[in-house]
């Protein structure tokens, strides 16, 4: 059972990120012909051909985007603090057009060994841990039996790319 809620890219986010993303760079739609890609605003993977020509696919593909996002930059000018150099940005796949977001509340990209990444409420690193299949709660457990953790980003083991940020409950 998951008690601990994966939350997407915030939907502000993802309409200004469709746009232009963090490092400024207009966003290109493209075509994921594999599949596969971890989709951070509905937190599913991408379907094999998204992206092809909108009379070809059906209304749950559409176009994918790879854009440059910066959660601790958009997190800390929301809560008006100075990210410093916790301003790191990384690239995240989103469907390049509105989507549902996610359905449901298991945990998403769960099946691979990944990072938690925890830190305080004014966004400084205070820990973190390699985390295992099925091992996910126990994590999010501890990190937040913590008092100093306000929220913990989950991110890939072999890019480091931000999925997904789960927050103190």
């Amino acid at each position: 059972m998951t008690t601990h809620l994966a939350h997407p890219i915030d939907p502000t986010a993802l309409k200004e990120l469709r746009s232009a993303d963090d490092a400024g760079r207009r966003t290109v739609p493209v075509t994921d012909e594999e599949g596969g890609a971890p989709l951070r605003c509905c937190l599913r993977r991408s379907a094999p051909g998204m992206g092809v020509p909108p009379l070809e696919r059906s209304r749950e593909w559409g176009s994918i985007a790879l854009v440059s996002y910066a959660p601790q930059r958009r997190r800390a000018a929301e809560h008006g603090v100075d990210p410093g150099a916790y301003d790191e940005q990384g690239p995240v796949f989103i469907h390049a057009e509105d989507c549902a977001g996610p359905d449901g509340d298991a945990l998403p990209f769960a099946n691979a060994h990944r990072t938690v990444r925890r830190y305080s409420g004014d966004g400084r690193i205070v820990g973190g841990r390699l985390v295992e299949p099925g091992d996910f709660e126990a994590a999010f457990t501890e990190a937040f039996a913590d008092p100093e953790v306000a929220f913990v980003h989950v991110r890939a083991v072999e890019y480091g790319c931000f999925l997904y940020e789960v927050r103190r409950g």
